[in-house]
């Protein structure tokens, strides 16, 4: 259930749902800051997750560090997790910024792991950008990040997964960039480049984490990373459905429902159009899908 809405500094209205899940996504458009995307530009989506989703009027003034950018937010206050949705080049270093001079890791507490208060950045190519263009604008955003603020930054992407960070960081991995030992109160940031991904989350009608890891072990795969987790007094299994065009949410809830009672599904962020127009109409409400949660639609309305 909905929280109040916060209007942003960007007059976007975001939703604070206590019972929603952890991940983000940012957009970023190359070219003349604030221009409208057109033929003759190419967009970038970076999926920006803020350790932060427990103090609402915080996670808004870090928001509104992206002014007229700011295209979507999602908190989540178990996971102590936001995702910020911004369209610009300024904005990710805007935001980026302020949180690392307004949030500590040492104090914070949270479900999902983490490694830094602006803990993943990956670049998403989009509307006439490639793959080359998101390692760019990762390894950009790493050499800004480890220069101008001292975060040790560690890249993902072409050279190995997330997951491969999330279990080497400053143990078997070294950072690619910036000083060797992590932030004080910043951490690190893990900085990616990587194809159309979709966040989302089931959760179970059944408190029963058990059932919920073996459900995500059961899923995963190339197509699909899983956790169980215990959020709040519920489980969820929560997920990043690497190839949603093949494996996609439709296909994830029936799997999931041939072993456990479902009692919701949460999409973390915004898809993509064609990912959703993949998903037969009477089964977005179900799936927690619709055209206004795309990034076609919310690039529409600037």
């Amino acid at each position: 259930m909905l929280a109040d809405p916060v209007v942003c500094g960007a007059g976007f209205t975001c939703h604070h749902n206590a019972l929603r899940g952890d991940t983000c996504a940012l957009l970023l458009a190359t070219g003349v800051e604030g221009a409208r995307v057109g033929q003759d530009r190419f967009v970038l989506e970076c999926v920006l997750n803020l350790s932060e989703g427990r103090r609402g009027r915080v996670v808004a003034e870090l928001a509104a560090a992206a002014g007229d950018d700011l295209l979507d937010v999602h908190s989540d206050p178990d996971h102590n997790r936001s995702v910020l949705t911004l369209v610009g080049t300024e904005a990710p270093r805007a935001v980026t910024r302020a949180a690392i001079d307004r949030l500590d890791l040492r104090t914070h507490h949270g479900v999902h792991p983490r490694i830094g208060v602006v803990d993943v950045v990956p670049f998403v190519p989009l509307t006439g950008s490639t793959m080359a263009d998101a390692v760019q604008a990762r390894d950009e955003f790493a050499n800004w990040i480890a220069t101008e603020l001292g975060v040790p930054a560690f890249l993902y992407g072409p050279e190995r997964s997330l997951p491969d960070i999330r279990r080497g960081a400053f143990t078997t991995l070294r950072p690619d960039r910036g000083p060797s030992a992590p932030h004080p109160t910043a951490g690190a940031v893990a900085v990616g480049a990587r194809p159309v991904l979709v966040a989302w989350n089931l959760w179970l009608a059944q408190s029963d984490l058990t059932t919920a890891r073996v459900i995500a072990a059961d899923l995963r795969g190339p197509d699909v990373r899983a956790l169980g987790l215990q959020v709040g007094d519920a489980v969820q299994v929560s997920m990043n459905l690497i190839d949603p065009l093949r494996t996609g949410p439709a296909e994830v809830y029936d799997r999931v429902a041939d072993r456990a009672p479902i009692a919701r599904a949460e999409l973390v962020g915004l898809l993509t159009d064609d990912v959703l127009r993949s998903v037969p109409p009477e089964r977005w409400e179900q799936l927690d899908l619709g055209p206004d949660r795309t990034v076609e639609a919310r690039l529409a309305r600037r």
